[in-house]
């Protein structure tokens, strides 16, 4: 697997991490620190870089971000930390700040990870519903200051999206569970496979707990809404992912992947990656339009990924199993709420692609069934509604974070959002 799946960004030695270190002007504004989600003080660490204290960097990373391992490798730096560095404006490449990142943070993991806990407990217990980065973060928060948590989580392994759901060249399951233990490490407990709102109600958790996160990310992927789309050999983009990520490799010869977000591009080179001879990807507006970053476009264009614009499916096809693909060309009019001109389909400009293997990725479903258990939790287009400060929600017993508040982010976003959300609890029981 792992043949198939080299990084993107190969590690840094200790020599060549010196001398990327050793560029950094050690900006007193720092620029880089104020476009990070988390805040990182990226000076500072990589200032202890400079100096050889590794574990002192990794210290100065996971004060801010508890995640600081999966986010040195899948942070789109180039428009964040990396995007904000002063050295744009000399004309000269910015600090590799990810993998000055991620050199600390491996150093950190292979050299008895440990993270310090208030030595007196604190008469609180938290419940935290879910187990990707934000109930991860809000959890690592709460056990620094002594608090009670336990994370359930409705997969066989924490980590949600971080394990399951990010391709494999960007960051393994290893290096989430990683993360994991980490936290694990730190005192909290995880009770895994357990559906929140199923076999466990959530009046359980508001009888055995004082405060509730709710981390619960997004639902399945939105289905296409086509004739044939429940023939053998669709398979929704996360669920593509999660499968070969534990060693499920089954790809079609002729793929077509369904979306143009970040998602449908990591489907697409994955589906390289593992045999497809073709791999084509439809979008329904043009490539200025696409919410993936041009980054990403670029690398799948690289790779071989062959890009249909202004394109829809209309119906897949085949005799017992997916055969091939009907589309139809579109175009633009007037712009809709995001700025983006709305699809129109155009009459008699249909054609098909020969294919054995569909894969929509067109954006996921809210899980609106456990939000609406949650009582007295306000919900504004599916969203959880928060305090932006806080992360409290119209009951003051719960709090939220992650894609479920934020629609579908960064995992840097969630990190934040879940140590907001541990914040806001403590000062709201004082």
């Amino acid at each position: 697997m792992t043949d198939n799946f080299p990084e993107i960004h190969p590690a840094l030695g200790d020599r060549a991490a010196a001398v990327e270190a050793n560029r950094c002007l050690f900006c007193y504004d720092a620029p880089c620190t104020n476009a990070c989600p988390t805040h990182i003080d990226v000076p500072r660490f990589i200032k202890k870089i400079a100096t050889g204290n590794l574990r002192g960097s990794a210290q100065t990373i996971l004060s801010a971000n508890i995640l600081g391992l999966s986010c040195s490798r899948v942070c789109p730096v180039e428009v964040l930390c990396e995007g904000a560095c002063v050295l744009h404006g000399y004309n000269k490449q910015p600090i590799e700040i990810g993998l000055l990142q991620r050199h600390a943070m491996d150093y950190f993991h292979t050299h008895n990870p440990r993270i310090p806990v208030a030595a007196r407990p604190r008469p609180l217990r938290v419940a935290c519903i879910g187990g990707g980065p934000a109930s991860l973060s809000c959890a690592a928060e709460l056990r620094r200051n002594g608090a009670d948590v336990t994370i359930f989580d409705s997969r066989p392994l924490p980590g949600g999206l971080n394990t399951y759901g990010i391709a494999q060249y960007k960051l393994r399951p290893e290096d989430s569970l990683k993360e994991v233990a980490l936290v694990r490490s730190m005192g909290v407990r995880f009770e895994e496979g357990v559906e929140i709102g199923g076999a466990k109600p959530v009046e359980e958790l508001e009888r055995d707990f004082d405060m509730i996160f709710v981390g619960a990310g997004l639902g399945p992927t939105h289905p296409l809404g086509i004739p044939g789309e429940d023939l053998p050999g669709v398979v929704d983009a996360l669920r593509f992912i999660a499968r070969y990520k534990v060693g499920l490799t089954e790809v079609g010869r002729r793929v077509v992947v369904a979306g143009a977000g970040n998602t449908a591009i990591d489907a697409a080179i994955a589906a390289l990656r593992l045999g497809a001879e073709e791999v084509h990807l439809l979008y329904r507006r043009g490539p200025a339009e696409m919410p993936a970053f041009s980054f990403e476009y670029e690398r799948a264009r690289e790779e071989g990924v062959r890009f249909h614009w202004q394109t829809v499916p209309v119906a897949v096809s085949g005799s017992g199993r997916v055969e091939r693909i009907e589309c139809a060309r579109t175009e633009l009019g007037a712009a809709d709420a995001s700025g983006r001109g709305m699809p129109r389909v155009l009459p008699g400009a249909n054609f098909s692609i020969a294919c054995d293997m569909v894969i929509p990725a067109i954006g996921q479903s809210r899980l609106l069934e456990l939000l609406s258990a949650c009582r007295g939790i306000e919900l504004d287009g599916g969203r959880v509604r928060v305090d932006a400060h806080t992360g409290r929600t119209s009951n003051p017993r719960y709090y939220a974070g992650g894609d479920c508040v934020n629609g579908g982010r960064e995992v840097v976003d969630a990190v934040a959002e879940g140590k907001r959300a541990a914040l806001g609890i403590l000062r709201a029981i004082g």
